[in-house]
């Protein structure tokens, strides 16, 4: 079962979309619930390609939360490296 974690990035990430769309209390908890899955299946989301290569993603608890991250198979984690608002313009693209 691989390891999930989140990068510095992606936290900061998360607390700014918390504070600038006034998310819910339980947000952590309902990001973490959407996560839970990767520890399992760590390919489970579809892969990205241009810049975004090597990449993956899944929705968060929301269809419009991007959760970004990479598998490293080796050591068997899985990173989540940023969480974005997929409606704006400089969200992850190459989907």
């Amino acid at each position: 079962m691989a390891r999930v974690e989140l990068a510095r990035a992606a936290v900061a990430d998360l607390d700014r979309l918390i504070r600038t769309h006034s998310l819910p209390r339980d947000t952590r908890q309902r990001v973490r619930e959407s996560l839970e899955p990767l520890g399992r299946f760590p390919r489970l989301g579809p892969e990205l390609s241009d810049r975004w290569e090597g990449f993956r993603f899944i929705l968060g608890p929301w269809r419009w939360m991007l959760l970004v991250y990479v598998f490293d198979e080796p050591s068997d984690r899985v990173i989540v490296v940023t969480i974005q608002d997929a409606r704006t313009s400089s969200a992850v693209s190459g989907m």
